[in-house]
């Protein structure tokens, strides 16, 4: 708790209910850098205003000032999780950049099929899942060719720093709107309407059974032991500065198998972490053997 002497008036940087200073948000971007690496530019101001007064409104505090000195402090665990939800920003939908999971089917799955049929353990991994369609389009592309794979060594990780997007992926029910981006085929087959609300949509048994999912902090450190055939970390590191972004970058070349695929956002790029990778179509990268790894840039 800061002294009374040390808090001065401050002109409003974004006008509402709650005053919301410069320094405020300061204190705010600098606790969730430090939380999830995430940076916030002051562009972000109203952003982030919308989305905390609610939580400033829920708590009775009287203003900002008093929320971050909660968050800031050793009491304020469970409001941190809470600003870390409200914050992080989990646009999804399904089959989202469509040709990664062309990719994954025909280049990755495909020349396995009768390996993973004989007992070959295959290990994906969503990471920054949001609410689940990225991990669910990757179990529907692998049913289309092995319907049965619920039942062989094949295991999907979804994981995410929002514990709600985490609590809705493991519901794994979508409005109609959602699942837009679903082949009319798999649809019919490996989804079915939730019979508590006909507006919405469930996916199956089949590919619910192949995700689980995981809270995780990409800052923090990863419970996974690897190899994965596949990582997705798509339109996740964008919030990230640069040298963070490499480092997760990083961290993810060694959990990859000698034939693994990182596949990352279209606006993405690998920087001085590519000396570790090399492509292998848009935005999809193998890992270089370790004598071969260089410094260069992707």
């Amino acid at each position: 708790m800061r002294s009374a002497l040390a808090r001065s008036p401050e002109p409003a940087l974004v006008e509402g209910e709650f005053a919301f200073t410069r320094d405020d948000f300061a204190r705010i971007a600098a606790l969730l850098y430090e939380q999830a690496g995430i940076s916030l530019s002051d562009s972000k101001a109203t952003l982030v205003y919308s989305r905390l007064a609610k939580r400033v409104r829920t708590l009775g505090l009287s203003g900002f000032e008093d929320y971050c000195d909660l968050v800031e402090s050793r009491d304020g665990v469970d409001e941190r999780g809470h600003m870390l939800n409200a914050l992080t920003t989990n646009l999804t939908r399904f089959f989202r950049e469509p040709h990664h999971f062309e990719h994954l089917r025909d280049k990755v799955i495909a020349p396995k099929v009768d390996h993973i049929r004989s007992g070959d353990r295959v290990r994906l991994w969503s990471a920054g899942c949001s609410s689940g369609p990225e991990p669910f389009s990757v179990a529907l592309s692998i049913l289309s060719l092995i319907p049965d794979a619920a039942d062989l060594d094949v295991k999907i990780l979804a994981t995410d720093i929002d514990t709600n997007m985490i609590r809705q992926g493991q519901a794994g029910i979508y409005s109609e709107e959602m699942i837009d981006g679903i082949p009319p085929g798999m649809r019919s087959r490996w989804l079915e309407r939730d019979p508590q609300d006909r507006s919405q949509w469930r996916l199956g048994p089949e590919p619910r059974a192949l995700v689980a999912f995981k809270p995780l902090n990409l800052m923090a450190e990863w419970p996974v032991k690897g190899p994965f055939q596949a990582i997705f970390c798509r339109n996740v590191v964008i919030y990230f500065d640069e040298p963070t972004q490499e480092k997760i970058w990083s961290r993810f070349a060694p959990l990859l198998g000698t034939d693994g695929r990182l596949y990352i956002g279209h606006s993405e790029r690998l920087g001085a972490a590519g000396g570790a990778y090399v492509s292998d179509g848009l935005t999809v990268y193998g890992t270089r053997p370790e004598g071969a790894r260089a410094g260069g840039r992707a």
